[in-house]
């Protein structure tokens, strides 16, 4: 029997609502699901994408994952992985250089032998690279098949990848397909073949409210049985508030003395008629009660046909929201980043745009970067500082 842990979406790095005790909280979960890993004594640890949440992430990020997965090391079990869309860039993947140190290896093609069970990788690809993709991998020699992928399948919502179609067209007849880029947890079996999402493994917006956790996936005698397993994480209190017609600031902060929110991440969502909620209030009022920070989401001033959330912490973030939703290519992207980037001083913008725009002209190849299904307007940019790329590490 081999028995892996399957997890995904760790997004590290992430300084979510510009927190650093957010930031702090993505690689404690990571590491927990490390420490689980080495306590079960599993086979492998399996990672389906997005181990960062952005493309250059900082040098304490870097860091802190070698840290986290040196006892996988040491305990003899091997991390393996792919690319998912948030870690996607035009040069080689922050995996390589783990690989190199003997911290990971990467996924691909060829397959990688666990006892008797064969692992294969897909990184994310872009929708529009997907006609040239080619479904061939390397003849397995073992009595369990399983492709690792990272992207949003049939036949779970919000897809725009035809997993029949993968299926059909590869040479393997897999068993389970291991999937990250949804952060909900989920399973269904296409056909013979048992596809799972693990979720990710801390809440990377407001609207996933469920528990975070990771699959641990056992392939035996011709079956394949899928369990999930949860891990801790930071309370997120979620206060949804209906205002009645005479309801306002004062009704929210009633709501919120009912519940514990010490230490927590408090979501006040606020819908209904009422009066006018001043968010600065009610956040002041959390951080009065202990709270580790208090957002305030007032779908009252959203047009009734029209699905976007209002964040009143980082109106940039919804700028760049709807940059992402325009599909743009990775150049452009990146272009976008580095004008927006606060740490760069005005001075080197128009060089480092320059810059940026000789490499395309040089035919470098592009990449282009999908959103998570489950990422809402309302959450904060990962930081951008210390920035680092592999070049420093040469």
């Amino acid at each position: 029997m081999v028995r892996v842990i399957h997890t995904g979406d760790t997004h590290l790095g992430y300084r979510q609502y510009h927190s650093p005790e957010r930031r702090q909280d993505f690689l404690d979960a990571f590491e927990s699901v490390v420490e689980d890993a080495v306590a079960a004594d599993v086979d492998a640890v399996v990672h389906a994408g997005d181990l960062y949440h952005d493309r250059r992430p900082g040098l304490r990020d870097i860091l802190g994952t070698i840290d986290v997965l040196r006892p996988l090391r040491e305990a003899g079990i091997p991390f393996l992985a792919i690319v998912g869309n948030h870690e996607g860039t035009r040069d080689a993947q922050w995996l390589d250089l783990f690989e190199t140190l003997g911290l990971a290896e990467r996924l691909d093609e060829t397959g990688r032998r666990v006892d008797d069970t064969m692992f294969y990788g897909l990184d994310y690809v872009p929708e529009s690279k997907r006609l040239d993709l080619n479904y061939d991998f390397a003849e397995p020699d073992v009595e369990h098949t399983a492709l690792v992928s990272h992207g949003l399948f049939t036949p779970f919502a919000h897809a725009n990848w035809d997993l029949d179609e993968v299926l059909g067209e590869s040479n393997v007849d897999f068993d389970a397909v291991l999937l990250g880029d949804n952060h909900a947890a989920d399973t269904a079996q296409v056909g013979d073949t048992w596809v799972t999402y693990c979720g990710s493994t801390e809440r990377a917006s407001a609207s996933e409210r469920d528990p975070r956790g990771y699959n641990v996936v056992e392939f035996d005698d011709g079956d394949v049985a899928i369990s999930r397993k949860g891990i801790e994480t930071r309370d997120f209190v979620f206060v949804d508030v209906d205002l009645g017609p005479e309801d306002g600031t004062e009704y929210v902060r009633e709501r919120l003395r009912e519940r514990n929110l010490e230490d927590a991440v408090v979501v006040v969502t606020v819908e209904g008629d009422g009066d006018t909620v001043t968010p600065a209030d009610v956040e002041r009022f959390g951080d009065e009660r202990g709270a580790l920070l208090t957002r305030v989401n007032d779908r009252r001033e959203v047009e009734a046909d029209e699905e976007v959330e209002v964040s009143f912490a980082d109106p940039d973030e919804a700028v760049r929201e709807r940059v992402r939703d325009l599909g743009l290519r990775e150049a452009s992207l990146d272009i976008d980043d580095t004008v927006r980037d606060g740490d760069l001083a005005d001075s080197n913008v128009r060089e480092r745009v320059k810059q940026r725009v000789e490499a395309v002209l040089d035919d470098k190849p592009t990449t282009e970067s999908g959103a998570d299904a489950d990422t809402d307007a309302d959450d904060e940019p990962a930081e951008q500082a210390q920035a680092t790329t592999m070049e420093d590490f040469s």
